[in-house]
């Protein structure tokens, strides 16, 4: 239907183009006559936001487009405007786009037309717009004409008390494929039974209205009281007493509810497959008007008029919709409000108010007029969602109440405050009531300026004192607002004829929840004020404004390269997709990082034979759910589980050409049948020895099949991706006489992560890959990694017919994250304080919903931009998705992206690559971003997807060098590393890496490791040379303390300005010498020496116990050690890890361990080194062991004699130094060591249980 318009004023006659009084504005169409594109037009008398035009079409059309144009030859033309609609010219409901524009465009000149098509169909009698904005050089002035079709409807009202229809189905009747139910309904209740459909067998489903809500109950059993089941709630604020829409739909088990353009999915019991409905019916609670209620494509309400004998009519019902009159006031924004004058004008001492409201603020002003003389008011405000009132007189409260609770939850909720004989009661929806009795006279007063305000604001000539609100403002509806228990009439202040006001919304209740749909994904919160929204994301694992995106990684190869070691993380798949996150366990201590997914019974289990049962079945519960576990499964590059049969007389799966004993199931679902066992290929019905060639018995294939009287054993890993996981498990040859058997099922093991390194090299600005358009109308995420040495780039664009979203690097420290979703281009940028063209990889991660936008770079804060509170919202997107570069090819990226994710889905960019011009599949390049990963001397290796820390230079172990390698010695433990003989040429040889064998002369020392012991003195390590040297690192007690010495041959010893005493052999010639101390953090201690030559042709390294000197015999290591290296060389790493292939020489027990991993140490690090001097043998600048040496034997012994004689008369002198020394040291650095009672010092392997001592300590050298 085309409606041409043409109005005239309500009173009187009108003609086109002239103008209405703006306290009458009420217009309707009279006739249908060509109003567009004609002279004249509509323009009021004043141009104010007051005025509106109404059209009343005669009867109910079904509205689809409107059309604008200005005042013919003016300058008068709207540029916005707002649409209302309603059935009866009350209650009119605001036209909205997308939930959340309410205002429409209008025209930018007084002759050309714009037309909007409403997204949605309006139904409805009566039109209003109300202009907005119109041309600051002209007036209000408007064309008008709107576009729809006729509207046929059939409507009941039903009086909720004993109205109420039912439509009972023949017995017999073939029931259809589906059944579907539609109806629209409206009511000013938020309560009662829309429609109940009942089966057979006492089966039956429910639509019943709950604090505005719409419920879908499913309900069993023939009682009064049935077992009810809550299916779905949907759509809010539906006692608005509008029209809304509702359809139910069933398919088998499948069921549909649609309420609005609110759609949801629900699974009922399979028992509802083959239901038969009996009848669909009408309760008699509910209170409202029905329209079109079909059942199948059959117009209950239609049979009811016609007297149709399968439709039964009860009560007091009529075929039309009668509707009670309620005017609604809203108060949408701080600058609204309402003023009324008492009814009556003389003082008095007794008065009362009542209002009903709804809102979602919890806080806010709702009433307050003045009760007593010289400037005592009475305020009556929401604080945290109750209702208090307070009686204040300068500055000082004289009375306080407080009644009800949770007042902001939407619902409708009635107030009255009454005054009388004394009595002030404030009372909250008829059951919350709070009395006083004031203790000063309270009256309303007889001056002109005693007002009622509803909410905050003033007229324009009042700004005094009792003016301002300090309680916020209150934005919501109020109705049936009663003074002296006389109703206000809205529509007189509507039309100025009682009281005053400013920025209302009269004869409607502009309220919308926002939470409803909820915008809030994976399970967040959804809570709401009267203009914006809140989720709660706690628990979800989800972050954001709308709990979007996932905060956990997607593999256990993410949180690797995050730094993090072995342990029980949460992987989410796929990010910001619906799968949820799921805990695994990730061990990263092999050079592949393994996620493990375990089931309820990963270990050998016997079979217990059952009675009368021929089958064993066993069924397998993973802890992660269906869809996580083939997500996970599908993202890595191998996964596998180990099967394993062990058996005596029990056989497993018989020859190739027989019915299988046993069998498995594996893959999606309930699993698909598997006879091939672990180690083989499937579809064999083979085990692995079967593959393999060598079974116990050849004409079988699998052991366990040779039936013998023995034990044996089928195992193997199951490799087959599409075959996992393993769901359940028979066995058919476990009841015999005789038959034995266990059985064995591993967790899931994956490794690799598809997705993270999937990468692609642009080497040109022109090359890019194209993908099919991004979808993403309400949220997108994206993430990415890139590394480049160009200054900018464009990484991804999409465009629209205007909408678009784009990311690019645009300068070397500035990342822009910028869209456009109709109301004009929004950037968020990210500035970075290093360059990001240093060829490193860096991650973006972008997140754009209805409520903000943000942008992250790497590890640095994250930056958001609030989205418009009304605006679109919809992201409207056609072209191809550019990633590299634009459509018109400019400012392309040159460089790598890896791990492209939107939406939580991968895009494959390496397959894309391969079949593109300009673009290289793979990126290589991952140690100068990830090599700081490998700690203790562990060196990065370059992987085509990754890197490898190889910790063959270290002492350490585990996938980034960081695992700690110790062992438990004994009183008798030795440990004994051989070097390479330098006279005999390939003596020895290995070709294990340098840390465990090497050819060693030697001008420098290092020495590292750490020890756990209360043994003392000790030995900690002895290194022997081919020339009768030696280097011994003892633990001298000294008084309560200890001390640490380097040793060489001859027993010539000179204690340094540390804890660290040397003996050590000379020769002939002379060399200055340098030892150096340190303990963990502290200062580097250095001494300068006379030495002799180069410490050459080493033989061997000893730790724990030596067997050949018998001094040194007494003074064996008992303690834990861990982390020994000698320069490059880890001897206890080679013991411990590679003791066959290792020139190592092991006596006595050497207990691996985990002891040196405790958190309380000392760290010790011993330095020597020698370079050539002069042959005067002068001093170096620290303290000289001796000034010369000579080789014959009696000046030897006469040194001897003298370092004898110095140290027994020194001795006295130096200990108390010693000690004074020791002391300060000993408070100073190691207050820890001194703890002996402390558990963090005590030694006690669990693993290993052995208990070393009563009062252990710990040091690291």
């Amino acid at each position: 239907m085309k409606g041409t318009l043409y109005f005239h004023r309500k009173r009187g006659p009108w003609t086109t183009g002239q103008q209405s009084s703006p306290s009458s504005p009420l217009f309707f169409l009279q006739k249908k006559t060509n109003f567009l594109n004609s002279s004249g037009g509509w323009s009021p008398l004043v141009s104010d936001r007051y005025q509106w035009l109404q059209v009343d079409l005669g009867e109910r059309i079904q509205i689809t487009a409107i059309a604008t144009q200005g005042r013919y030859g003016s300058s008068d033309w709207l540029t916005s405007y707002l649409l209302m609609f309603s059935d009866t010219g009350h209650n009119w409901k605001q036209y909205r786009q997308e939930d959340s524009i309410g205002f429409f465009p209008g025209n930018s000149n007084a002759d050309s037309v714009v037309q909007y098509n409403l997204q949605q169909p309006e139904v409805a009698r009566f039109l209003r717009l109300i202009p907005l904005d119109w041309n600051p050089n002209g007036r209000i002035g408007l064309r008008l004409e709107t576009y729809g079709c006729p509207y046929t409807s059939d409507v009941v009202s039903l009086d909720g008390r004993s109205s109420g229809l039912a439509y009972r189905l023949s017995p017999g009747v073939k029931q259809t494929s589906k059944d579907v139910v539609s109806l629209k309904f409206k009511t000013l209740r938020n309560h009662g039974t829309l429609l109940h459909v009942e089966g057979h067998d006492g089966l039956s489903l429910s639509l019943e209205l709950e604090r505005g809500k719409l419920l879908l109950l499913l309900k069993q059993g023939r009682t009064s009281s049935p077992e009810t089941h809550r299916l779905a709630s949907l759509g809010s604020l539906l006692d608005n007493q509008q029209w809304h829409h509702v359809i139910l739909e069933q398919r088998n088990t499948q069921l549909n509810l649609t309420v609005d353009k609110h759609a949801e999915r629900f699974q009922i019991p399979a028992e509802f497959s083959l239901w038969d409905i009996k009848q669909v019916c009408l309760k008699k609670d509910f209170h409202g008007c029905l329209e079109n209620l079909q059942f199948n494509g059959l117009n209950l309400i239609e049979m009811a008029k016609h007297k149709d004998r399968k439709v039964t009519v009860k009560g007091n019902v009529t075929f039309s919709c009668l509707e009670s009159i309620s005017i609604a006031i809203t108060f949408p924004g701080p600058m609204s409000f309402l003023q009324l004058p008492w009814i009556t004008s003389t003082p008095s001492e007794a008065f009362s108010v009542g209002f009903k409201f709804r809102t979602w603020n919890k806080a806010g002003l709702l009433v307050y007029f003045n009760v007593l003389h010289r400037g005592g008011v009475l305020w009556l405000y929401l604080s945290d969602a109750r209702v208090r009132l307070e009686i204040i007189k300068e500055d000082r409260t004289l009375l306080e109440l407080r009644a009800g609770s949770v007042l902001n939850d939407g619902q409708w909720h009635s107030v009255d405050l009454t005054f009388k004989h004394g009595l002030l009661t404030i009372m909250v929806d008829n059951e919350s009531v709070a009395h006083a009795l004031p203790s000063f006279p309270v009256n309303t007063g007889i001056c002109s300026m005693c007002f009622c305000y509803l909410l905050q604001g003033c007229p324009a000539e009042d700004d005094g004192p009792e003016c301002r609100n300090p309680f916020g403002v209150f934005q919501g509806c109020m109705r049936h607002i009663t003074l002296e228990r006389q109703p206000v009439d809205l529509i007189m202040v509507q039309q100025r004829l009682l009281g005053n006001y400013s920025q209302l919304q009269i004869d409607m209740c502009g309220m919308i929840d926002r939470c409803s749909p909820s915008h809030c994904e994976h399970g967040g919160r959804c809570t709401q004020s009267w203009s914006s929204f809140h989720c709660n994301c706690s628990g979800s694992g989800y972050n954001g404004a709308t709990c979007h995106s996932s905060v956990y990684e997607q593999s256990c190869e993410a949180y690797k390269h995050n730094g993090n070691t072995s342990g029980h993380f949460y992987i989410d798949v796929d990010g910001s997709g619906p799968i949820q996150p799921q805990q695994v366990y990730c061990n990263m201590t092999e050079e592949r990082t393994w996620m493990v997914i375990q089931h309820n019974n990963t270990g050998l289990t016997r079979v217990q034979p059952s009675h009368g049962v021929s089958q064993l079945s066993v069924h397998f519960d993973y802890a992660s759910q269906e869809e996580q576990l083939l997500a996970a499964i599908s993202q890595s590059e191998h996964c596998e589980q180990e099967l394993s049969y062990q058996c005596r007389m029990s056989r497993l799966l018989n020859a190739l050409e027989g019915s299988p004993f046993s069998w498995w199931l594996g893959g999606p679902g309930q699993g698909r049948v598997q006879t091939y066992w672990g180690g083989a290929q499937p579809g064999s019905q083979q085990c692995a020895c079967g593959l393999q060639g060598d079974c116990v018995d050849p004409e079988h294939y699998c052991n366990c099949d040779a039936d013998r009287d023995e034990w044996t054993e089928d195992s193997g890993p199951l490799t087959h991706k599409e075959s996992l996981p393993v769901r359940s498990l028979v066995l058919g040859d476990v009841h015999r006489p005789g038959s034995e058997a266990a059985y064995r099922v591993g967790p899931l093991r994956c490794h690799g992560d598809k997705n993270f390194w999937n990468a692609a090299f642009f080497d040109k600005e022109t090359s890019y890959l194209h993908f099919p358009t991004f979808h993403a109308e309400l949220s997108a995420d994206i993430s990415f990694l890139f590394k480049t040495t160009a200054s900018s780039g464009v990484f991804l664009e999409n465009l629209g017919i205007r909408d678009f979203i784009r990311i690019e690097l645009s300068s070397s420290t500035q990342v822009l994250f910028s869209f456009d979703v109709g109301n004009g281009p929004l950037e968020v940028h990210v500035e970075s304080s290093i360059p990001l063209n240093d060829d490193r990889w860096h991650q973006i991660r972008a997140e754009r919903n209805i409520k903000e936008a943000s942008l992250r770079l790497d590890d640095l804060p994250v930056v958001t931009r609030e989205a418009p509170l009304d605006g679109h919202f919809h992201l409207q997107l056609n072209s191809q998705l550019f990633i590299g570069g634009t459509a018109s090819r400019q400012k392309g990226f040159q460089g790598c992206i890896r791990s492209l994710q939107l939406n939580g889905v991968t895009l494959d960019l390496e397959e894309r690559a391969k079949i593109t011009p300009g673009v290289q599949p793979g990126c290589p390049g991952h140690c100068s971003s990830y090599g700081s990963f490998c700690q203790n001397q562990g060196r990065c290796v370059e992987r085509t997807n990754g890197f490898h820390c190889d910790c063959s230079l270290s002492a350490y172990t585990g996938v980034f060098c960081q695992t700690v390698v110790s062992a438990v010695f004994k009183s008798e433990t030795s440990v004994s590393y051989t070097f390479k003989d330098p006279h005999r040429g390939g003596r020895n040889s290995s070709a294990l890496p340098s840390s465990i064998y090497s050819d060693l002369t030697l001008r420098e020392e290092n020495v590292s490791l750490s020890f756990r012991t209360s043994q003392s003195p000790a030995l900690l390590l002895y290194i022997s040379s081919y020339y009768r040297e030696y280097l011994a690192l003892l633990i001298n007690k000294h008084s309560e303390g200890m001390q640490a010495f380097i040793l060489k041959e001859h027993f010539l010893q000179q204690p340094l300005k540390s804890n660290v005493n040397v003996l050590m052999t000379k020769k002939k010639s002379l060399k200055k010498c340098c030892f150096c101390f340190q303990i963990d953090q502290n200062v580097r201690e250095e001494f300068n020496l006379t030495s002799d030559e180069e410490f050459n042709g080493i033989k061997a390294l000893v730790l724990g116990k030596i067997h050949n000197l018998a001094w040194l015999a007494s003074l064996s290591f008992t303690g834990c050690l861990s982390a020994v290296c000698f320069n490059t060389i880890s001897p206890l790493k080679a013991a411990l890890l590679h003791p066959d292939n290792s020139p190592v020489i092991i006596s006595g027990p050497l207990v691996k361990s985990n002891c040196g991993s405790a958190a309380s140490h000392l760290t010790v690090f011993v330095s020597f080194s020698a370079s050539l001097a002069d042959q005067s043998g002068s001093e170096g600048s620290g303290q000289p062991l001796v000034n010369a040496i000579r080789t014959d034997s009696a000046l030897v012994g006469g040194i001897i004699a003298v370092v004898i004689f110095a140290v027994v008369t020194g001795l006295a002198i130096t200990a108390r130094c010693l000690y004074r020394r020791k002391e300060t040291y000993r408070n100073q650095e190691v207050k820890g060591v001194k703890q002996d009672d402390s558990q963090d010092f005590s030694f006690n392997n669990q693993a290993d249980s052995h208990n070393v001592s009563e009062h252990p300590k710990e040091y690291f050298m």
